[in-house]
């Protein structure tokens, strides 16, 4: 396996865990704010199973998504859940970065359109939740 290779694999873990936290998050959100986490819990089910055929043709076998993913906090209401879709946009967000350095050409191309998507969804949570900074200063950079 390739470094680029790895590098798409955590990504598609990301994109995974992502999915079931969406899943965890959308009853708590108002109607207002639903809309945000259906476009983006879409949007994580539309790149996680373009890497899986991008993976599966590479002759990689992908990892699946686990049972069950353990939560920085219980979600309870409105505000944990927005907290909640900055962190998946962050953390996957922050796999896409990972991804920079390993890949070129059109893989990059790929990796930076990911990277740039999770951004700007973390920011659209941000705002709904009146989160401040509304833009990370390194988006995709972990502490």
């Amino acid at each position: 396996m390739t470094a680029a290779d790895e590098r798409l694999v955590a990504a598609l873990q990301a994109e995974h865990a992502a999915i079931y936290g969406y899943g965890v998050l959308g009853p708590k959100l108002d109607a207002n704010t639903i809309a945000l986490a259906r476009a983006a819990d879409n949007a994580h089910r539309t790149r996680r199973d373009a890497l899986l055929v991008r993976l599966t043709s590479a002759g990689v076998t992908p990892p699946p998504t686990a049972a069950s993913y353990q939560l920085p906090f219980a979600v309870t209401d409105r505000a944990a859940a927005l907290k909640l879709a900055v962190q998946l946009e962050d953390r996957t967000a922050a796999q896409w970065r990972l991804a920079l350095p390993a890949t070129d050409g059109d893989v990059r191309k790929i990796v930076l359109d990911a990277l740039i998507d999770c951004t700007t969804r973390a920011v659209g949570f941000r705002k709904a939740g009146s989160l401040t900074p509304l833009v990370a200063a390194f988006p995709g950079k972990t502490a």
